[in-house]
């Protein structure tokens, strides 16, 4: 995610390629403490909101058509499995940070952080950004009915630095207008990042109730312009007016050859993206992102591989209608 200055939107566009370069699923230790798998907020949320007959928007022809010529990020489609998503009570200790320089205001929040024990960073060991990377720190806390989403997170020690925080109310249904109109979150969508995350244990059960992230590189999001639910994008966007705006959201088409795909797996992948969409989230170069099985009961290895979608390409998708354009201006109202 990023904000109006060009330098931290060029940053913001290695998004969620993630520390682990090539999207692969690391090996890691199990853990007996799964994370919440979904239903992050009430079930009237956009997130949730079944598409599969959802009308087409009137550029879907065109977006697409340009998708397909210039194809998703690597050239496939492909999953990172590196964010974290972890779990705090009310046990876990909330901890103050440091802005930094990618923390902006009034877009961001400055709440204390639950850090719980022996958790980690996205696609770091711990919670140490030591790779450079997007160092997403997620914690859902269902005690205090809340999900904190920070950006950039850097703890060592007593220190503890961080960019920007987004802390979302799981009671609410939110707005079109999300946290506030031309506000960014600890994604350049604005969005809330957990929720649109499939995991291993919603794989390998065989269901997956809600949209799914998906990123583009910067030079095929739609220059200065977003739509709902996205409140926010970035200016280091330079796609054409028929590049998909962020906030668009793409419906894999009812008549795609599930059979044709190389595991169960991925089709219940599949399943979910002609039911709830993938919604354009974040810039980077893997274009599917997964949560790591670091904190789930279920495991990627002889589940799901990195390229089991890669079959799927932009001309298996629609656009649905997107509604009103909206002009970028980085001026968040919150």
């Amino acid at each position: 995610m990023a904000k109006p200055l060009v330098a931290l939107s060029l940053l913001a566009g290695l998004a969620c390629a993630g520390s682990s370069g090539d999207g692969s699923s690391p090996d890691r230790a199990p853990t007996p403490t799964p994370g919440p798998t979904a239903g992050y907020f009430p079930a009237e949320a956009v997130w949730y909101r079944d598409v599969s007959t959802a009308s087409l928007d009137p550029q879907s022809a065109a977006v697409i058509a340009y998708l397909d010529r210039v194809g998703w990020g690597l050239g496939r489609m492909q999953v990172d499995f590196s964010i974290e998503v972890l779990t705090a009570d009310a046990s876990t200790p909330l901890r103050a940070f440091t802005p930094t320089e990618d923390h902006f205001r009034p877009d961001c929040d400055l709440d204390p952080v639950p850090v719980p024990p022996g958790g980690a960073l996205e696609g770091e060991q711990g919670y140490e950004c030591r790779g450079d990377g997007d160092c997403h720190l997620i914690a859902a806390d269902r005690s205090r009915m809340k999900l904190f989403e920070m950006w950039r997170a850097d703890i060592r020690g007593d220190s503890f630095r961080g960019g920007c925080l987004a802390v979302w109310d799981m009671t609410r249904v939110y707005p079109p207008t999300g946290r506030g109109e031309q506000c960014t979150s600890a994604d350049a969508a604005g969005f809330p990042i957990a929720p649109l995350l499939f995991d291993a244990d919603e794989v390998a059960a065989g269901r997956i109730d809600h949209a799914i992230r998906f990123i583009l590189p910067n030079a095929t999001i739609r220059a200065r312009e977003y739509v709902h639910p996205a409140t926010h994008g970035t200016r280091a966007t330079s796609g054409p007016p028929d590049a998909p705006p962020y906030g668009a959201r793409l419906r894999l088409r009812a008549d795609y050859p599930l059979a044709s795909l190389p595991n169960e797996a991925a089709r219940t992948v599949a399943r979910a993206m002609q039911r709830y969409g993938i919604l354009l989230s974040d810039a980077g170069r893997v274009a599917l992102t997964a949560r790591s099985d670091r904190f789930t009961r279920a495991k990627w290895a002889g589940l799901l591989g990195a390229l089991d979608l890669a079959a799927i390409r932009p001309r298996d998708f629609d656009m649905i209608a997107a509604g009103e354009r909206i002009p970028l201006t980085n001026d968040c109202v919150r």
